[in-house]
């Protein structure tokens, strides 16, 4: 994958948290989500940014591995609105956690091989 479709990918993957995060419930509960959502679903697509811009391949991967967290935080809070549920389940949930599996996949991965080649060094 190139790294220009990474950024586009991580950037509709924000922009659909965002959109879900204005369907969730007005409640305690669905605020609460929402703020959390909003934090950690557009969170790696701003780490994605950083870590292009790291000072070393070291710097790179721990920003790298920050994305992968808020990755697997967001995956997390989908499964909560999921299963309370906070918004009615249709194909933008679907599709968002999907897309959210996907993405941990590819950082999982770039991170293995990132490791790798400091390795090498």
């Amino acid at each position: 994958m190139k790294q220009f479709d990474l950024e586009e990918r991580l950037v509709k993957f924000a922009i659909s948290i965002l959109n879900i995060s204005e369907l969730l419930a007005k409640t305690y509960a669905g605020i609460h989500i929402s703020k959390q959502i909003i934090r950690s679903g557009t969170s790696p697509a701003l780490n994605y940014a950083e870590a292009l811009g790291g000072e070393s391949r070291k710097d790179f991967i721990h920003k790298i591995k920050i994305a992968l967290k808020e990755l697997r935080e967001t995956h997390i809070c989908l499964r909560i609105i999921k299963g309370k549920p906070l918004i009615k389940e249709g194909p933008e949930l679907e599709y968002i956690a999907k897309e959210c599996n996907e993405l941990i996949s590819i950082f999982v991965t770039s991170i293995k091989t990132a490791d790798k080649n400091m390795k090498k060094e």
